[in-house]
């Protein structure tokens, strides 16, 4: 199972260090200006808000603390001297390599929210004056959000992977990245590059996906790469080092988007040489994945990509897309239109669901074709007996549309150029019956979320269950990236939209109330990538979706990915 094309599905990215940051100004003239949107609420900075209610303007904040000068990057202007205005930060390389300060809070926070939410992302794309093509490409950017008190202090630090501290040595990429290759010296050191290939030894393990926080509060950065599962401090940011795991399942690859609860941490390992899935658990403490079962596929010749995945609470949902993985395309110096991929809609989609007790498959059904990077939600569909009929499955799904990854190239990012690239709401409905297919609709109407929906969140304590409410980035278009934060409601087939013209916010994250009875009871947190390249986190109400609060940070950060919540001892 450990094969070279078990390689494929690496999104992941490559390094830079301090003396590296100042060359990528050169590509601030990619950057084209935002349109200037006056329409404004309340009078802050043009702030639009639909179908929620808003407050009366806070007063500007004061200047922000930071860190002694030794963590600021060499070559680079002071943060608060911030670059030009209408450049963008969410797609540029981050100004520090570390960074820490108390910031000044417009609004209230709430008192009960005491603990870290912590963001990883790509957040350096460039080594030396070479600029990395795709955004999955760009190392590790970690950074924490710290509330207590109502206080809230911030940082961000790059995570010590072996990919990124071989950039800093060497002033070029060293391992293979998402779009990225290691240009070699001469043929040996190529032919040296293809073995290492096929060991599995020139893998990246640049963990700039998601951060997850096990059963036991180990806190643990991922990406495809099973290499790249990095153990870091959540006070700190500090890397730790590689999380081992202690079992012989090997492998090159998982999910980079783990099921993770009090008690179990699910994943699934493509296999390449015979294709299919190991479906493995992880008991919370340990370091040991057991595999519950396999999935053999029904389409074909490869495993089709699983970026992510979702569970019930008695079933463990197998996605089989069409979008399969190539090892001829990884062995390319240079990336084909799909990188590690391959589209193949005459092996069809399928969805295949396995009893987490006894490893059986229950079933097994064809849908139709699809793309998603995210899953939502699942959950059982009951008789009016209490007997399972079906198995719900949420997720944002791209209309069976692949250019999604070539769309995702900085060089498309920047240019702000509005193509379509954003999903839709989609649900899955399964059925447990024999019946051989399963169906794809809307979950919603996809103009309540501006027709593009991804980076979804929900209520923790409704995982695998049940659930109304959801919480994503959505659009406001024109756009060609999710500009703006929606809540989702699944029952009414509504949605409520936060939108800041010409910015670009990140994955919101629900945070429950303590003691809270309502599922929408809480705090959403994202953070903002502002026109004016600056940057603020924000707390919006998870109930009325109206801001509470807002932090601004010394300068903008660069677009993350996904986050996680670590609760206050």
């Amino acid at each position: 199972m450990a094969s070279i094309v078990s390689i494929t599905c690496t999104i992941s990215g490559g390094v830079v260090n301090e003396q590296y940051y100042g060359g990528f100004e050169n590509n601030d003239k990619k950057l084209v200006r935002l349109s200037k949107n006056k329409t404004s609420i309340g009078g802050r900075r043009g702030l639009m808000i639909t179908n929620v209610a808003t407050r009366p303007p806070p007063p500007p904040p004061p200047s922000v603390t930071t860190t002694p000068a030794h963590h600021q990057l060499e070559g680079l202007v002071n943060a608060e001297t911030t670059s030009p205005p209408t450049k963008l930060a969410a797609w540029r390389s981050i100004r520090r390599e570390r960074w820490e300060g108390e910031l000044v809070v417009e609004g209230e926070i709430p008192m009960w929210l005491k603990g870290t939410y912590l963001r990883n992302g790509p957040g350096m794309w460039h080594v030396g004056d070479y600029n990395f093509r795709h955004l999955f490409d760009g190392y590790a950017t970690l950074v924490r959000l710290y509330f207590d008190d109502g206080r809230l202090i911030a940082g961000h630090r790059q995570i010590e992977s072996e990919a990124y501290k071989a950039a800093r040595r060497n002033n070029k990429i060293c391992y293979r990245e998402f779009s990225e290759v290691p240009k070699p010296d001469n043929f040996l050191s190529y032919v040296g590059e293809l073995a290492n290939l096929f060991s599995g030894a020139s893998l990246t393990d640049n963990a700039n996906t998601g951060v997850i926080v096990l059963g036991d509060g180990r806190v643990v950065c991922l990406t495809e790469t099973i290499k790249g599962s990095i153990q870091i401090d959540p006070d700190t940011l500090e890397t730790i080092g590689r999380f081992e795991y202690s079992d012989k399942w090997g492998g090159l690859i998982h999910s980079a988007h783990p099921i993770v609860t009090s008690t179990d941490f699910w994943t699934l390992l493509p296999d390449l040489i015979r294709p299919g899935y190991m479906v493995v658990r992880m008991a919370a403490g340990t370091n040991e994945r057991k595999v519950v079962g396999r999935v053999d596929c029904r389409g074909g010749p490869a495993p089709g990509w699983v970026h992510s995945f979702p569970v019930t609470d008695n079933y463990v949902i197998v996605p089989e897309m069409s979008l399969r993985y190539c090892a001829q395309n990884l062995l390319k110096a240079e990336p084909t239109p799909l990188y590690k991929f391959e589209w193949h809609p005459e092996s069809k989609a399928f969805m295949h669901v396995m009893c987490k007790a006894s490893g059986k498959i229950v079933a097994s059904v064809e849908v139709p074709l699809y793309v998603t990077f995210h899953f939502i939600n699942a959950y059982e569909e009951k008789d009016e007996d209490g007997r399972v009929r079906a198995v719900i499955a949420d997720c944002c799904e791209h209309n069976a549309d692949t250019t999604i990854l070539d769309k995702l190239r900085l060089q498309n990012l920047r240019s702000s150029a509005g193509q379509d690239v954003l999903p839709d709401a989609g649900r899955f409905r399964i059925p447990l019956d024999g019946t051989p297919h399963g169906t794809l609709e809307a979950a919603l109407e996809p103009n309540e979320h501006g027709r593009g929906m991804d980076m979804c969140s929900i209520n923790p304590a409704y995982l695998g269950k049940q659930y109304r409410y959801a919480y994503a980035c959505g659009a406001q278009r024109p756009c060609n990236f999710p500009n703006t934060l929606t809540k989702i409601d699944l029952v009414k087939k509504k949605a409520k939209n936060w939108y800041d013209p010409g910015a670009v916010p990140s994955e919101p994250f629900f945070v429950a109330r303590p003691g809270a009875t309502a599922e929408d009871d809480g705090v959403v947190i994202s953070m903002i990538s502002d026109k004016n390249g600056e940057g603020y986190a924000l707390l919006l109400d998870g109930s009325t979706f109206e801001e509470v609060a807002r932090a601004k940070f010394p300068y903008g950060l660069p677009y993350g990915l996904h986050g996680c919540w670590v609760p206050k001892d």
